[in-house]
């Protein structure tokens, strides 16, 4: 299999991009990035665009046909409050459309997808998933679909989010959902093409979750997640701790997370079937690989 060629969008402000770098040690774009080499042939590489930068240089049309895959990562701006840096990203999505590029999203993503598509997103009325996102239950379209291919009826993962789609695009297929989120899951087709997307965050290590929990620490105090920042400084050392050794089942089973958030094979899971299954085959009929 030839190399690939990844656009990796990120949906961050410059400030939201330099704070990840800060406490992560690299922006949330380049992270991204880092975990789609992971998992394509050797040589690929991947770019990365800020459409949320006023008088960014955003790839269109032909450009990002270039690319054998587009990847929107999360980001702290809401699609309820629209301006500029918003209103960029819903358009650079529906060029990704018209451009018939193998399109996934991560949290963010899904959300700007789906508004892009004809869909709506607001504040969840029952607050933030943080952490992780329990439960999650394929649909039974869900269990068919090659972008959940190898998860269980119900499974965890990473997740942070306040906002959620309230009204799905167009032309959807509903994937998974939990009890938080009707829509952890889903396809989105417009103007031919296809977009496979999560609420939740595949891309994510224990240490990303724990670095982002860290710089939320007055919002988890505020909404009751937890009492104080002691609270929360031992929550985030736990998540560190275990995600530079595995073997502490003692901080596993406090924190309830199992395989599927702990092992790396099953926590990439639809990143790795949307390369497998949609970049790959996509980049060979166009004669990319």
């Amino acid at each position: 299999m030839s190399s690939l060629r990844f656009l990796v969008v990120d949906g961050n402000v410059a400030e939201r991009r330099d704070a990840h770098a800060l406490s992560f040690g690299k922006a949330p774009g380049e992270a991204y990035g880092e975990v789609l080499l992971e998992m394509a042939p050797k040589g690929s590489v991947f770019d990365v665009c800020f459409p949320a930068d006023e008088g960014s240089n955003l790839p269109q049309g032909a450009g990002l046909a270039e690319y054998d895959g587009i990847a929107l990562t999360g980001s702290a701006l809401h699609l309820w409050h629209r301006e500029p840096a918003v209103d960029r990203q819903i358009e650079l999505a529906r060029e990704a459309f018209r451009s018939k590029t193998a399109f996934f999203g991560s949290c963010w993503g899904l959300q700007v997808a789906c508004v892009a598509a004809g869909g709506d997103v607001q504040k969840n009325r029952l607050g933030r998933e943080v952490g992780f996102a329990r439960n999650i239950a394929p649909s039974d379209a869900g269990l068919q679909h090659p972008l959940l291919k190898g998860r269980p009826a119900a499974f965890d993962a990473p997740a942070i989010h306040l906002d959620i789609v309230t009204l799905p695009a167009t032309d959807h297929t509903l994937l998974a959902s939990n009890a938080l989120t009707p829509m952890q899951a889903a396809e989105i087709c417009q103007d031919g093409g296809v977009f496979w997307g999560v609420q939740y965050h595949p891309e994510f290590s224990l240490t990303e979750v724990a670095v982002i929990l860290d710089r939320l620490e007055q919002s988890m105090i505020a909404e009751g997640f937890v009492r104080n920042a002691e609270q929360l400084m031992s929550y985030t050392k736990d998540l560190i701790a275990l995600d530079q050794d595995r073997s502490r089942q003692d901080i596993a089973w406090k924190l309830g997370l199992e395989e599927q958030v702990l092992n790396e094979v099953y926590r990439l899971t639809e990143i790795r079937n949307w390369i497998e299954l949609q970049v790959k085959p996509m980049a060979s009929q166009r004669g990319r690989a």
